[in-house]
């Protein structure tokens, strides 16, 4: 296996270049384009697209007899267009919606696609030109000249993203503001539908108009949970799309029965599936992790709260668990947990089972106790709401308070001294 790696490493076999160039170029190209694809919520198109260049694909080389990777352009391009007008027809002129649409061109052109084929292939053609790869694609039978063709086109379609990038991203977040700008929008969205046309149209040749939409839309999905910024957005998804490439023309070299487009996208969905998992602030893991955080932040500033509510009330510096059970009812497994969370932070200290605020307990359970109160005052001056109403809003937002919040509430409402229910708002001293 080693050897097998450094062999496809070392790209010393010609085919191995020109198979790992190309995929990776249009994977490269793919995904830059796809970003604004995903952004704007039009996946589905990029899939009804990418089906509907097969009959242009066809009709090129009928037309010109040949397996020229500018005319199958040409045709492929000519399609998507097509396409791309007839689901826009469809949705203005008619009460049809726009997934509907999508599904009936989808349909429509991908069957006259198929029966194309089907005729060039009964005329004996059709295998020999490889026009049959356009289904599910085949990377390993790109030709050199094929592998420079796309490359340009991949090069022109990054050097059109960079160009018109602040465009680009102003009409994929907010259509309406670059409409009050000025800007010619009709234009704008000709230019990324094109390069949208143009990136499916060399994709395919890798992976096949079946599986072009995950070359186009899985890259920047797994790029997304990564970053809040657009340009890094497309860098990963870049990195992405060329990893793919890669490796999945490796698999196919160590494996030749493995084809190398469905490879490409299995790649891919990994990527994805771990970025949706472990993605460091939007994945499925960090979700979690910040929900057990904030679980055990309010099971413990609960704790803290209902000690000094004690103290104030006149108990002794040392509470039992039946005493805090009698003051505030408490899940027996939380108030456990909790319990020993605040003995490990040194906020509680215990004694023959009893407890007692050290003095670091005794100011974060002040603080928990001023902001519910702030709150509460906020609520009955500022919202005028009834004092009756306002213990439950204030029971939420105590936990969620900032300094910088709780700075702006005490200037606010003048440094209050009593709540609502006449008890004493406790200030660090």
């Amino acid at each position: 296996m080693l050897e097998t790696a450094f062999e496809f490493f070392s790209f010393t076999e010609p085919n191995v270049r020109t198979v790992t160039l190309g995929t990776v170029l249009l994977g490269i190209g793919a995904a830059v384009v796809g970003s604004f694809t995903y952004l704007r919520k039009r996946a589905l198109v990029g899939d009804a697209v990418s089906h509907a260049i097969l009959p242009g694909v066809a009709l090129a080389f009928m037309i010109t007899g040949e397996r020229e990777p500018l005319y199958l352009l040409v045709g492929a391009l000519l399609a998507g267009w097509i396409s791309l007008l007839s689901i826009d027809g469809i949705v203005n002129y008619s009460k049809l919606k726009t997934d509907t649409a999508i599904a009936l061109i989808l349909s429509v052109f991908f069957g006259f696609g198929i029966l194309l084929l089907t005729a060039i292939q009964q005329q004996g053609t059709g295998t020999q030109a490889g026009l049959d790869s356009f289904l599910f694609g085949k990377a390993a039978g790109m030709t050199t000249k094929e592998v420079h063709f796309f490359g340009w086109v991949s090069a022109a379609l990054i050097g059109i993203v960079v160009l018109f990038f602040n465009v680009f991203r102003l009409v994929s977040f907010n259509r309406e503001f670059a409409i009050s700008l000025g800007l010619p929008v009709r234009f704008i969205e000709f230019i990324m539908a094109t390069i949208t046309v143009l990136a499916i149209t060399t994709g395919i040749q890798a992976v096949g108009v079946v599986l072009m939409a995950a070359l186009l839309i899985t890259p920047a999905a797994a790029a997304r949970p990564f970053t809040n910024r657009l340009e890094w957005m497309i860098v990963i998804a870049a990195a992405i799309g060329a990893v793919g490439g890669l490796v999945g023309s490796f698999v196919s070299y160590t494996h030749p029965q493995m084809p190398t487009g469905p490879w490409i996208v299995v790649v891919l969905s990994v990527f994805a599936v771990g970025s949706l998992l472990f993605a460091p602030n939007r994945g499925v893991v960090a979700s979690i992790r910040r929900r057990y955080q904030n679980q055990r932040k309010i099971r413990t500033e609960n704790l803290l709260k209902a000690f000094y509510q004690l103290y104030e009330s006149g108990a002794t510096s040392a509470i039992t668990k039946e005493t805090l059970q009698a003051h505030r009812n408490f899940q027996s497994r939380e108030r456990a947990k909790g319990l020993k969370e605040l003995l490990q932070r040194g906020c509680l200290t215990k004694e023959s089972h009893q407890y007692a605020l050290t003095e670091k307990g005794l100011e974060e359970g002040k603080r928990i106790v001023r902001l519910h109160r702030l709150w509460e005052v906020y609520l009955t001056e500022r919202m005028r709401m009834q004092a009756d109403h306002i213990h439950p809003q204030a029971e939420t937002m105590e936990h969620i308070i900032t300094p910088e919040i709780e700075a702006q509430l005490i200037k606010e409402l003048n440094t209050p001294q009593k709540d609502p229910h006449n008890s004493d708002i406790p200030y660090t001293q």
